[in-house]
């Protein structure tokens, strides 16, 4: 029934906006989902908006509502999910798709792909696992069943349920990036599918969901670039059509640090407060590369200037704010 309705959709062009409720949107969430946007319409397809609010602790609902509403405020009209889940693919909030992530799970397990982890935090960050130059660390397969010795995890706890993955090569064209290779074994390692408290891992339920959804579009920020690889093995091992993926600079304050949402100055609170709607459309026309200064515009000005072509390309995955 799951490729069936990814397939289904295939012909229909469609994006998605998946944000974290977690804070009040900034410009650089502003400036994705924008591109995003842009980018489906442009050649007439379909956005939708979903709610990534896996983590109970960090996700509330009046920050999805201040979501929906900043992206009202801009112009930026969803034609699929939401808090009131217009759509036939809902529900459209992850803390609700719990039904869905179990019966891709079982698929795993039944297949032998997934295995329990009773490593601690501690562990994982000892010096047996490889870390690369980024801080990431590299799972070194230490529970594996086969490299368990009989008896060694009595009465430990399971951390996590890990994806054994294959010594394989990833290799897709990203629309900004270009061809982009990612060696799981040696640049992953077998990840994360269900934390050992019952959450569901992004890499999962985001496969699930835009799969579920026919979204056949993913533009977001480069953080997550090499996420791509393991969603694309995810997508190849559910049985799943792999999406276009398009991952865009992320914007940074002028120390050079990835905007979050702790930078109130550049949240949508602030910004209202001091822009209008077009002036933020304007600034982001900029940044992105579609105009050579930022002036006002509205999304229709916008929409004529798009061309993914025209997008800001820059060696470095960062635009730094002036």
């Amino acid at each position: 029934m799951d490729n069936i309705m990814a397939t289904d959709r295939k012909e229909l062009i469609k994006g998605r906006f998946a944000p974290s409720p977690s804070g009040r949107m900034h410009l650089g969430n502003v400036f994705t989902a924008v591109l995003s946007w842009l980018s489906v319409k442009s050649r007439g397809g379909e956005w939708l908006l979903r709610i990534e609010d896996l983590d109970p602790s960090r996700s509330k609902r009046c920050f999805s509502e201040l979501i929906e509403d900043d992206l009202d405020w801009l112009g930026l009209e969803w034609d699929e999910g939401g808090l009131e889940g217009k759509g036939e693919c809902g529900p459209y909030c992850q803390s609700e798709r719990g039904i869905f992530y179990e019966e891709a799970l079982c698929k795993l397990t039944a297949k032998g792909l997934t295995y329990p982890c009773y490593c601690t935090r501690g562990e994982l960050m000892a010096t047996n696992a490889p870390h690369l130059s980024d801080g990431r660390v590299v799972y070194a397969g230490t529970c594996r069943p086969e490299r368990l010795e009989k008896g060694s995890v009595e009465g430990k706890n399971v951390r996590a349920t890990r994806l054994r993955v294959a010594e394989e090569k990833i290799t897709f064209c990203d629309g900004i990036f270009g061809e982009t290779v990612v060696d799981l074994s040696s640049e992953v390692g077998d990840f994360v599918v269900r934390r050992g408290d019952g959450a569901w891992a992004y890499q999962l339920a985001v496969v699930v969901d835009d799969a579920m959804m026919g979204v056949t579009e993913v533009m977001r920020g480069c953080d997550l670039l090499q996420s791509a690889a393991q969603q694309i093995y995810l997508y190849r091992l559910l049985g799943y059509d792999v999406p276009r993926f398009v991952h865009v600079p992320l914007l940074c304050n002028s120390a050079g640090q990835r905007l979050s949402k702790r930078d109130g100055s550049l949240n949508m609170e602030a910004l209202r407060k001091e822009m209008k709607a077009e002036d933020i459309l304007g600034k982001i026309g900029s940044l992105a590369g579609l105009t050579e200064q930022a002036k006002r515009l509205n999304l229709h000005d916008l929409l004529e200037l798009y061309d993914e072509n025209r997008l800001r390309r820059t060696e470095r995955e960062y635009i730094v704010l002036e």
